[in-house]
C-alpha cells in the first residue's frame, strides 16, 4: 500500500535562508544549494514546513523576517534558536571536530570531547521538541545530515510514533573507523529509531549495515538489491542509497546565457593561449587540495610540454577560516602556491592562479564553461556536486573531468571521467598530461556520457526516489488520526508528484 502525504516537513541544521546585516537592519534571502532548489517546488506544493537554526541574531527580529519569508514563499519556517555556546560545542565541536573527520576517514583530525557530545545530545533534543510542537497529521518528516542523527531517538521519547526518514549527506565510515567513536552504540541505536535511512552510495549503505550487525547483535538483516531491511525488535528499518544530484536544467541553461559567456571570455582573455585546469572547493582538509597542487607540480616537472600551455585556476571558497586547523591548511596552501609559482613562472605565464573568495553565479558558470579540464580530487566525499555542476555547464562538450575515485559521485561518473587516486601524486600527474592531450572526439564522447547520466539522474529524481521509497510500504502510526479527519484538505503522493513534475519539464 502506498502512503499518501499532505505536507513535507524538512528538518536540517540550517534553515533554507540567509539572514544578512545591513547596518542596523537585517534582511533575509533564500539560501542556495541543490537541496533547497530541489525541495522548494514540493515544499510550496504541499505548503510545507522547514525547521532549522536561522543563524545568529535577535529572536524577535529574526522571527518577523521568517514570517515575511514564509508568506512570500508559500511554505513555513520553524526556527530552532541556539545559544552561542551550543553552536560552538554542538556544531563546531562534536559535529565538525568528531563526526566530520571520522566519517571522512581522517581519524587524525578527530577530537572526542565529552562536553561537546553532551551538548550535541541536548541540541538534538531541542530540535525534537520543536518538531513535536509543529507535527500535523499526514506530515512526511524528513531529517537531514550528521548534525541531527539523534533526533528520532528524542522524538520517540516524546511519544512521537509516526514514521521518520533520515538522509546522510556525508559518507558513512567502515566498522573499523566507526568503532573508534566513544559514543558509537548511542548513535547506532538512535539511527535505528528512523524508519527509512538513506545514504549516498552503496558503500555507505554496506558500511552502516556492517556497523549495525556488529554493535547490535540481536538485529536481523535482509539484504536486497534496492533496499536492506533491518529487523530491530518489533520494528523494521529500511536502509537504501540515493545518490544526490543537481538541477541539470538550471546549470545547462545558465551556462548558455550571455552573462556566463562573457565571464568565460574574460577568464580566457586574461589567461590566453593555454588550457585551464579548474579546482573549486571549500577550504577543507577533505578536499585533497595540497595533493592536487603537488600533482600539478609533478606534471610540470615530468612533462615540459605543459609549461606555458596550461594553468591551474584554483578557487578556494572561505570556510571556517577562524578555526586553527583550517588556518593551518590555508597557510600550507599559500606556501605551496608561492613555491610552485616561484619555481616555474615565466614571463607572461604563471602556473597557478589562486583565488580565495566565493564566486557570483555568473562567474561560477563562466569558470565551468571556460576551463577545459576540471580537477576534482577529494580524499573522501559523500557525493561532490562540483563534478556534476561542471559537466552540466559544459554545454560545448569540450570539458574533461578528472575525478577522485574516493568521491561519492565516482560510482555514477566513472564511465566518462578520468579516474584518479589523490594519494598517487605520480599517477595524477600522468592523468593531467593525458587530459591535456585528449583529442576532441574523445572529449565529446566522454562529456556526452557524463551529461546524459546527470541529466537522467537529476536532483528532482533523487527527491522522487526518496519520497517514493518511503511510501512503498505503509507504516502503522498510532499518533495519526483517522484518514477522514482532514477530508477537506488536499492529500497527495509526493513521490509520484515529483516524478510527474520532472517528466513534464522540457529538458534539452
Amino acid at each position: 500500500m502506498r502512503m499518501k502525504w499532505k505536507r513535507l516537513f524538512i528538518i536540517s541544521n540550517r534553515l533554507p535562508v540567509v539572514v544578512e546585516q545591513d547596518g542596523e537592519n537585517q534582511h533575509i534571502r533564500p539560501g542556495a544549494g541543490g537541496l533547497i532548489t530541489a525541495l522548494t517546488p514540493v515544499m510550496k506544493k504541499s505548503r510545507g514546513l522547514w525547521a532549522g537554526w536561522p543563524g545568529p541574531g535577535e529572536k524577535e527580529a529574526i522571527g518577523d523576517l521568517l514570517n515575511d519569508f514564509s508568506q512570500k514563499q508559500s511554505f513555513d519556517l520553524a526556527p530552532v534558536f541556539l545559544a552561542q555556546d551550543e553552536v560552538e560545542k554542538y556544531y563546531h565541536g562534536f559535529s565538525n571536530e568528531a563526526i566530520w573527520p571520522l566519517f571522512h576517514d581522517l581519524l587524525g583530525y578527530c577530537k572526542f570531547d565529552l562536553e561537546d557530545w553532551n551538548t550535541y545530545v541536548d541540541v538534538n533534543r531541542k530540535f525534537a521538541e520543536t518538531i513535536s510542537q509543529h507535527i500535523r497529521p499526514k506530515d512526511f518528516l524528513w531529517i537531514h545530515d550528521y548534525q541531527l542523527m539523534l533526533v528520532a531517538h528524542h522524538l520517540r521519547k516524546l511519544n512521537v510514533k509516526r514514521p521518520l526518514a533520515f538522509f546522510l549527506h556525508i559518507p558513512f565510515p567502515s566498522l573499523d573507523l566507526f568503532r573508534r567513536l566513544p559514543w558509537k552504540r548511542e548513535i547506532i541505536r538512535a539511527l535505528m529509531e528512523y524508519d527509512l535511512l538513506g545514504f549516498q552510495t552503496l558503500r555507505d549503505r554496506r558500511n552502516f549495515t556492517q556497523c549495525v550487525k556488529a554493535l547490535i547483535p540481536e538485529i536481523w538483516v535482509t539484504i536486497k538489491r534496492r533496499l536492506s531491511f533491518i529487523q530491530y525488535g518489533e520494528r523494521t528499518v529500511k536502509v537504501a542509497h540515493f545518490p544526490i544530484s543537481i538541477d541539470f536544467k538550471e546549470f545547462d541553461e545558465g551556462a548558455r546565457t550571455e552573462e556566463a559567456a562573457e565571464a568565460a571570455w574574460y577568464l580566457h582573455e586574461n589567461l590566453p593561449g593555454r588550457q585551464l585546469l579548474l579546482g573549486l572547493d571549500r577550504l577543507d582538509y577533505t578536499k585533497g587540495i595540497p595533493e592536487r597542487f603537488l600533482s600539478f607540480e609533478r606534471a610540470l616537472e615530468k612533462y615540459p610540454d605543459l609549461r606555458e600551455n596550461i594553468s591551474l585556476v584554483q578557487v578556494l571558497i572561505p570556510s571556517r577560516a577562524d578555526v586553527p586547523g583550517y588556518q593551518k591548511l590555508k597557510e600550507t596552501l599559500d606556501g605551496l602556491v608561492g613555491r610552485i609559482n616561484a619555481k616555474f613562472s615565466q614571463h607572461g605565464w604563471i602556473p597557478i592562479h589562486y583565488v580565495f573568495q566565493s564566486l557570483e553565479r555568473a562567474q561560477l558558470l563562466g569558470h565551468y564553461k571556460a576551463c577545459e579540464i576540471a580537477f576534482v580530487t577529494p580524499l573522501r566525499d559523500g557525493m561532490n556536486l562540483v563534478a556534476k555542476e561542471y559537466c552540466a555547464a559544459s554545454v560545448d562538450n569540450n570539458g574533461v573531468l578528472i575525478l577522485s575515485e574516493f568521491a561519492g559521485t565516482a560510482d555514477q561518473l566513472s564511465k566518462g571521467a578520468l579516474m584518479a587516486n589523490p594519494y598517487d601524486i605520480e599517477g595524477m600527474a600522468d592523468t593531467i598530461h593525458r587530459a591535456y592531450h585528449m583529442d576532441a572526439d574523445e572529449r565529446r564522447r566522454r562529456m556526452r556520457t557524463l551529461r546524459a547520466e546527470i541529466r537522467r539522474n537529476d536532483v528532482y529524481r533523487w527527491v522522487g526516489w526518496f519520497l517514493t521509497a518511503f511510501g512503498e510500504h505503509d507504516f502503522p502510526s498510532s499518533d495519526s488520526p483517522p484518514d477522514d479527519e482532514d477530508e477537506h484538505s488536499e492529500v497527495m503522493d509526493l513521490g509520484l508528484w515529483m516524478g510527474e513534475a520532472r517528466r513534464t519539464e522540457k529538458v534539452p
